[in-house]
């Protein structure tokens, strides 16, 4: 029998992805879910023939530039790749591939959530029901007063799949849909979600209630999001982020909100991940931030899914096939 190849899968997957996996593969799992430590993926560079790494795991150019690195194939367990050197990796032959579009719901669902919660003061009135900092002396007319979400302005950053859920999901809430993207979305879809395209990124977040933040991480949108372009957002307005960290300046959009000069954000993600800047949790102790550890696609249903894309890339590759979900250097 033709041997089968080494794949080296980085953490712990769910249960019916790593039993198809062993059934197909000489699979070497990780059942702890212990995060590899670098020198631990250089290890699996040098010795498996396909890697499935996550968003977490860093497979930069030094790792696949190693002399004696015997990777055919990445297959990372997500949507992102910009945890991979994808240039470095096509230039040495290397095929990379991800798995789109299993977790654009989930995403939008849980972006949705957030825009409802800050606005709502959710977790801020769950907490005085589950901390016991303060007694609840019941309901009161002018107590724990939030603002309404329907008729105020949605600015969505990245008019993707993603963004184009979260449009079609608050529309349903009554919310204006307006948008900032590379180039307008088909018309059909525009008049669909009765979007409106802005051009300028500065001219959108100067006249939004709340801004999603729904693009990729780039080096073309790291910092998208920057001093400049925060101070021109309203003092009113919310920031929602469940796409990456690193495409807000996190740090100036702390001293805004410190400053009342923005009226507060709700962050899945975080520029340094997994370290949560200690500011923003004194943040969302005094009920300015919501805070959620990156769960916005944490869902069985939505794992399992990618699990069976990364097993179809691999099973793909393998028959000397073009993987369906191929990333090259051109697409970022």
């Amino acid at each position: 029998m033709k041997k089968k190849p080494l794949v080296v899968v980085t953490r712990k997957l769910p249960d019916s992805i790593e039993t198809r996996m062993r059934e197909l593969f000489n699979a070497r799992l990780n059942l702890d879910d212990t995060p590899m430590t670098p020198e631990q993926i250089a290890e699996a560079a040098r010795t498996a023939d396909v890697l499935v790494p996550t968003v977490t795991d860093m497979i930069r150019e030094d790792v696949i530039n190693q002399p004696d690195c015997k990777l055919k194939m990445i297959a990372n367990f997500g949507n992102g790749v910009d945890n991979i050197d994808v240039a470095a990796a096509h230039a040495r032959g290397i095929t990379v591939t991800n798995t789109p579009k299993v977790l654009t719901e989930d995403t939008a669902d849980m972006t949705m959530a957030l825009i409802l919660a800050v606005p709502r003061r959710l977790i801020e009135g769950a907490s005085i029901l589950t901390e016991g900092k303060q007694h609840w002396a019941g309901w009161s007319p002018t107590w724990m007063l939030g603002h309404r979400i329907g008729g105020k302005r949605l600015g969505i950053v990245g008019m993707g799949r993603i963004g184009q859920a979260v449009a079609r999901r608050a529309r349903a809430f009554g919310l204006q849909i307006h948008y900032h993207n590379r180039r307008p979305v088909a018309p059909m879809i525009a008049e669909e979600l009765g979007a409106t395209y802005w051009e300028s990124l500065d001219q959108m977040l100067a006249r939004m209630d709340i801004i999603s933040v729904n693009c990729p991480h780039t080096p073309a949108t790291y910092h998208l999001l920057s001093a400049r372009r925060l101070k021109l957002i309203r003092k009113e307005a919310y920031v929602v982020n469940t796409a990456r960290g690193e495409v807000i300046d996190e740090d100036m959009l702390i001293k805004l909100i410190e400053a009342g000069d923005i009226g507060g954000a709700a962050l899945d993600v975080y520029e340094h991940e997994p370290a949560v800047n200690p500011k923003l949790v004194r943040l969302a102790r005094a009920g300015k931030v919501t805070l959620l550890p990156h769960m916005g696609s944490a869902t069985i249903e939505g794992r399992v899914e990618m699990g069976e894309k990364v097993i179809i890339n691999i099973r793909t590759f393998l028959d000397a096939h073009k993987p369906p979900d191929r990333v090259l250097p051109s697409m970022l």
